[in-house]
């Protein structure tokens, strides 16, 4: 679902920083040979989560959903240098991809891959975190907040993708239909929880932004 018009689209893209050519590699490698390319970050989203890690400078990040690695290159271009990021993907497939374009990378010795069960990995990494990206399974959401909150720093940010979920969120849920039932939940949640403050972007999907206090 495109919620601006695609030439609107391509016209934001292109009075946005380019796409450095290392991500611009690992894009078209993505879409020739990775089963739903679209989960890829791309090009602008993946300029606002470089733009926010750069205003942010994070020490430590954390990564929900690894994807092919995209996103994750993205955060580490604000990282400090002592930083680190941690990054947790279910899919034992994408590993060689990722770690293929993490070692062509400027922060390959500060990247940490996981693979398994975020829900079982997130509690043994004993960091305190000032950046953390939610875009794995969107089931989860309410349990990955609920494990990352007492996990951050004060004034680090939560940004959780697909908070829009194609405008299925101005819907009526199916019952069966668990994604969206959990995400109109968590952004609810995050919209009142004490702990946060939070602001919803309609940058592609829906990304939002969520201070901890």
């Amino acid at each position: 679902m495109h919620f601006i018009s695609e030439e609107l689209e391509t016209y934001i893209a292109d009075h946005s920083q380019i796409e450095p050519e290392l991500l611009a590699a690992l894009n078209r490698e993505t879409h020739q040979k990775i089963l739903q390319p679209r989960m890829l970050s791309g090009h602008f989203q993946g300029r606002v989560l470089s733009m926010l890690s750069k205003l942010i400078r994070p020490v430590h990040i954390l990564e929900i959903g690894t994807y092919t690695g995209y996103a994750a290159l993205c955060l580490c271009e604000g990282m400090q240098k002592n930083g680190s990021l941690d990054t947790i993907d279910i899919n034992e497939e994408l590993e060689s991809i990722q770690r293929k374009y993490f070692d062509l990378s400027d922060w390959k010795t500060q990247i940490n891959q996981h693979i398994g069960d975020a829900i079982q990995i997130i509690p043994t990494l004993n960091k305190k975190y000032d950046l953390v990206f939610i875009d794995a399974d969107k089931e989860n959401y309410l349990h990955y907040f609920e494990l990352i909150v007492p996990m951050m720093n004060a004034g680090g940010i939560i940004l959780s993708d697909n908070v829009l979920w194609s405008g299925k969120v101005l819907e009526r849920p199916d019952p069966r239909d668990l994604s969206t039932t959990v995400l109109l939940e968590y952004n609810k949640k995050v919209n009142e929880d004490p702990r946060v403050e939070t602001v919803l972007l309609p940058i592609r999907d829906g990304l939002t932004v969520t201070r901890v206090l």
